[in-house]
């Protein structure tokens, strides 16, 4: 048997593999591999897709969290309140730029930072917060969009692992995730739930003064050619990764029903194992299950890791080391409060193989093997 991987990204393009070719064979034909008509198409049917007035595609998801902090004419040193359990990208930028990361706990079931840490958190200095939609749900943006207002202060979602998913207003309203707050960014790394065959990323808003800031600042600060208005960046998302993303589009929604329908039969399977706790799904937001993400307890993760690979089963941890402990921060950023529950999960979290060709069989297999290794 081979190794179950985290991502099966070849039966998925098995699959759709004739759309596939033929618009990258399009765009070879056409020879406009930077900013051709296909970037364009792209953009206009994200942005149908998102309910958002603009989506401007960049290079990557990390430039998208950049460039939407450079059009926020921030100063050195303001605060940027963002949660310490996720990727380092989320914070990574904030210090590039000279701004200074606040960083604060999570809620232990949903994995993201929550409105009463974050108001928590808030000094004269706090001029944005940027909330992560961390593993495919999302978090608590309508209170969160009220601290906001309530302080002045602009909100950037990391929406690179929950593109697809709603959000659930008290009032009944439904609005995709990244397009709630001032900015959403994304990415389309290979691995997420719309991923292309290389890097990719886009910023969406709803504010045009905001969105003709970013286009200027991913090509060189240029609205019109040789005219440098503001210094910017060079972040294009490239014609053939927008063809297949375009491809892609089409596909998402039973792209999230799959991985959404895989969970569930995780969730199932395992429910009566005492010693893991199963992913929680808020009332508020639907779950895309960019990852399925386990809480192992009484130590026991690491062990349960390594005997899912020897039986052939890929399980990653996302993330051993929360951003409060990374090196990187130690200087130039500072927590508010405890950080005790990001701790926490970082010794607990086990993610699971999630994709969109998993098929019941091979999820059957994967907790067959996880039963066994708590029955010994």
């Amino acid at each position: 048997m081979e190794k179950i991987q985290m991502v099966d990204l070849k039966s998925q393009y098995n699959k759709i593999k004739t759309e596939i070719d033929s618009a990258i064979s399009d765009v070879i034909n056409s020879t406009a591999f930077i900013n051709g008509d296909k970037v364009k198409e792209f953009s206009k049917n994200l942005s149908a897709y998102m309910g958002v007035k603009h989506t401007i595609p960049c290079g990557n998801g990390t430039d998208a969290l950049q460039i939407a902090l450079m059009a926020l004419d921030l100063k050195p040193n303001d605060e940027i309140i963002v949660p310490a359990f996720t990727f380092i990208a989320s914070a990574e930028v904030i210090g590039l730029l000279g701004f200074k990361p606040v960083m604060v706990d999570v809620d232990y079931n949903s994995f993201n930072a929550t409105a009463k840490n974050i108001e928590q958190a808030i000094t004269s200095n706090t001029k944005a917060i940027i909330p992560v939609h961390l593993f495919g749900q999302g978090a608590e943006m309508e209170a969160i969009m009220n601290i906001a207002k309530k302080y002045d202060l602009y909100v950037i979602e990391d929406n690179a692992q929950a593109i697809g998913a709603d959000y659930k207003f008290s009032d009944g309203r439904k609005q995709k995730l990244g397009t709630i707050g001032h900015i959403g960014c994304t990415s389309f790394f290979p691995s997420k739930n719309l991923g292309c065959y290389g890097d990719g990323g886009a910023i969406f808003t709803n504010d045009d003064a905001i969105a003709e800031k970013i286009r200027m600042i991913c090509n060189h600060g240029m609205k019109v050619r040789y005219h440098h208005e503001v210094l910017g960046v060079n972040s294009r998302l490239d014609t053939i990764q927008a063809a297949v993303l375009d491809i892609k589009l089409k596909h998402l929604d039973a792209y999230c029903k799959a991985r959404y329908d895989a969970a569930q039969k995780y969730s199932y399977t395992l429910r009566d194992i005492k010693e893991l706790i199963t992913p929680e799904e808020s009332a508020f937001s639907t779950h895309v299950y960019h990852q399925y993400t386990l809480k192992v307890l009484n130590g026991k993760r690491d062990a349960l890791r390594d005997y899912l690979e020897a039986n052939g089963i890929s399980a990653m941890v996302y993330y051993p080391i929360p951003l409060n402990k990374q090196e990187a921060f130690m200087k130039i950023a500072s927590q508010a409060g405890d950080m005790s529950i990001s701790d926490k999960l970082s010794d607990e979290v086990l993610s699971l193989p999630i994709h969109t060709e998993l098929d019941f069989k091979t999820i059957h297999y994967i907790t067959s093997k996880i039963r066994e290794f708590f029955s010994k």
